[in-house]
């Protein structure tokens, strides 16, 4: 389950970093997040990072330079 968070944060990180903010299932590790990422999306991920706290996980997931953050959050109506 992968849920996209758009907050102030998130749209800053999207600009900036090239990273978009996703919740997570509690129980999916890196290398799955990077999967469904790169499957759902059709983007190259370059790294994933993890917060847990409260009983919730959120993803940092940093695309590729090619594949555009801003472009992603369109498609998903988050923008």
């Amino acid at each position: 389950m992968i849920k996209p968070l758009t907050t102030e944060k998130a749209v800053k990180l999207m600009e900036i970093e090239n990273t978009l903010i996703f919740q997570v299932d509690r129980r999916m590790r890196k290398p799955e997040i990077k999967k469904e990422v790169e499957t759902l999306f059709n983007v190259k991920v370059e790294n994933v990072r993890t917060l847990g706290r409260n009983n919730k996980k959120n993803a940092y997931v940093r695309l590729d330079k090619k594949n555009l953050a801003i472009d992603v959050a369109t498609k998903l109506g988050m923008i």
